[in-house]
């Protein structure tokens, strides 16, 4: 039996929002009594270590609805309209919210919106990033709650039609500004026990299966404990040439840009995605440079899909990094 996808319809529509709008009492949507049957959960996307004034803290909100009937809200595309995080310190002060936020909110706009239907056992998801509504600039420990706007947000005293939904607590811990290492990169931490992470002397079959490993996991500071960013930032030509264009300092923002998006598959989504097993078939290497070869496998709807990495690595200091890849498709099976 073919899985139920989940029911989409999206409404293209204008809303003028003006600060100082009122909304008036008005008659309660049909579905209204089916908000007791809807869930609102958060949770990390991409669970890590997070540094003060550092890169995106990434959550996924989920709107699930456990009711006999669809469920209906609006989704803004300026999403500050339909949601907004309440990030309060363990001493229970709510954090000031972004700069960005505030002239968000403070602005008259017109608000493009999308009307998502939410079929019966199904769930919508979306990804925020908490920086975008809260001024975390400094360390500490943190609760952060969620609440989505099914009638959109408005600063003027909400009708009963308007209840946000709210989500359950995650706990956020934010760290002073890392470390930098030896070559300007700050040190990387382990999430599950806080340690620094340090590259020791693996042999490249040993690194590629510990990448593959950390990637499998969703260890996000382990998986780039062992690839040279530098060297595969400048892996095609138009990058390579604004590399060597750049300052130090552009370097550097090259490489924390690149990070990012290999992170959210933007760039090179053949080495971010998720094997669901591999196998080490060939090692090669001499003094300085080594290739692995790996079968790695990768699950779908009712077939697995088979795929052939040849990675290649350089030796600095006696540790071995990856530098490069390439992909062969060997088809499903």
């Amino acid at each position: 039996m073919m899985k139920r996808q989940l029911a989409l319809f999206f409404v293209l529509a204008v809303a003028a929002v003006t600060p100082a709008q009122e909304t008036g009492v008005s008659p309660l949507p049909a579905d209204y009594q089916s908000r007791s049957s809807v869930e609102l959960s958060i949770r990390f996307f991409d669970k890590r270590v997070y540094y003060a004034a550092d890169a995106p803290i990434l959550v996924q909100v989920s709107v699930a609805n456990k009711g006999p009937g669809p469920y209906r809200f609006k989704l803004a595309d300026e999403r500050a309209w339909s949601v907004d995080f309440d990030v309060r310190t363990v001493s229970n002060r709510a954090v000031d919210p972004a700069d960005a936020l505030v002239r968000r909110r403070t602005t008259a706009a017109q608000v493009y919106f999308r009307e998502i239907s939410v079929e019966s056992g199904e769930s919508f998801s979306f990804v925020e990033d908490i920086r975008d509504y809260a001024d975390l600039r400094q360390s500490g420990a943190f609760v952060v709650r969620a609440r989505v706007y099914p009638e959109l947000y408005h600063t003027a005293a909400l009708a009963v039609r308007d209840t946000p939904l709210e989500s359950n607590r995650l706990s956020l811990n934010i760290r002073p500004p890392a470390i930098p290492g030896p070559d300007g990169i700050p040190l990387a931490m382990d999430v599950e026990t806080n340690a620094l992470l340090v590259r020791e002397k693996l042999s490249p079959d040993e690194v590629v299966a510990y990448t593959l490993t950390a990637r499998q996991k969703s260890q996000w500071e382990k998986f780039f404990l062992y690839l040279d960013l530098e060297a595969m930032v400048s892996r095609d030509g138009s990058r390579r040439r604004q590399w060597l264009a750049e300052s130090e300092e552009g370097r550097r923002r090259m490489v924390d840009r690149y990070r990012t998006e290999l992170q959210n598959a933007v760039v090179d989504g053949d080495i971010a995605v998720i094997p669901a097993e591999f196998q080490i078939e060939r090692t090669s290497y001499g003094a300085e440079e080594g290739t692995v070869v790996a079968l790695e496998k990768f699950r779908g709807s009712g077939y697995t899909e088979r795929k052939r990495y040849t990675y290649t690595l350089r030796r600095k200091d006696d540790i071995w990094t990856i530098v490069d890849y390439t992909v062969v498709n060997l088809g499903t099976e």
